[in-house]
C-alpha cells in the first residue's frame, strides 16, 4: 500500500465510478489525501490543476475548493462583535495593541473555530455550490488549508462536528493532509500526532 501519485489520484477523481456520490459506503464520504508539508505549495497547483481539468467537457465536473484558513478569515470578518463589525478586524487590533493579548486572542480564535456557526458556514458554502443549476456535476469539495488552521481547529475535529450537517450520499469531501499516518493515527507536519480516530478512508493506491 502507497499513497497515490497526481497521476492516480486525478485517474480516481476523473472515474464515472468515484463521481456516483450512492457509490461505495455511504457513511463514509469523507477521503483524506496525504502528503509531505514540504509540498504543500505544489499541492495547492495540483488542486488548481485538478479543479481545471475536470471541468472540461470529457468530465463536466465542477470542484468546490475550499481553503478552510480563509473561509474562517472571512467567517470573522462578516461576524459582528458587540460594536464592531468585523471580530477578525477587532481581534487583529487587539493582539497589535499589546502583545499580551496573544493568548486571548488565541483562545477566542479557537472556540470560534470550533462553533457550530462556523460550521454550519462551511455547509452553506457547500449547499451553495451543490444548489447551481448549469448541467455540470458537483461530486466533490476539496479541503486545504489544513496547516493554516493549525492549531485552531484539527481535521478529526472539523470532521467531528460536520456529522450532524453532513449529506453523506450529495457530495465526497477530500481533505488534503499535508503529514503522515500509521495505521488510523495521523501526524499533522509528520511531527504534530494526533490520537483521535479519524473518521475518513485514506486515499492510497493498494498494489
Amino acid at each position: 500500500m502507497r499513497d497515490m501519485t497526481m497521476a492516480e489520484l486525478y485517474e480516481l477523481l476523473n472515474s464515472k465510478k468515484f463521481q456516483d456520490t450512492e457509490e461505495g459506503d455511504l457513511f463514509y464520504n469523507f477521503f483524506i489525501y496525504q502528503y509531505s508539508a514540504e509540498r504543500e505549495y505544489e499541492m495547492r497547483e495540483h488542486i488548481i490543476e485538478f479543479k481545471r481539468n475536470l471541468k472540461r467537457p470529457t468530465s463536466y465536473v465542477d470542484v468546490l475548493t475550499i481553503d478552510i484558513f480563509d473561509e474562517f478569515c472571512k467567517f470573522l470578518d462578516g461576524k459582528k462583535f458587540l460594536r464592531h463589525p468585523s471580530m477578525l478586524k477587532y481581534l487583529r487590533d487587539k493582539e497589535d495593541a499589546d502583545p499580551e493579548n496573544a493568548g486571548s486572542v488565541q483562545d477566542t480564535l479557537s472556540r470560534n473555530a470550533h462553533s457550530k456557526d462556523f460550521i454550519k458556514y462551511l455547509h452553506e458554502r457547500i449547499l451553495e455550490h451543490k444548489e447551481i443549476k448549469d448541467g455540470l456535476k458537483r461530486p466533490y469539495v476539496f479541503l486545504y488549508g489544513i496547516g493554516a488552521m493549525y492549531p485552531y481547529l484539527r481535521v478529526n475535529d472539523l470532521l467531528a462536528m460536520y456529522e450532524d450537517f453532513n449529506i453523506s450520499n450529495a457530495y465526497k469531501l477530500l481533505v488534503f493532509y499535508p503529514g503522515n499516518s500509521v495505521r488510523n493515527s495521523f501526524s499533522l507536519f509528520s511531527m504534530l500526532p494526533d490520537h483521535h480516530t479519524y473518521r475518513a478512508i485514506r486515499l492510497v493506491n493498494e498494489d
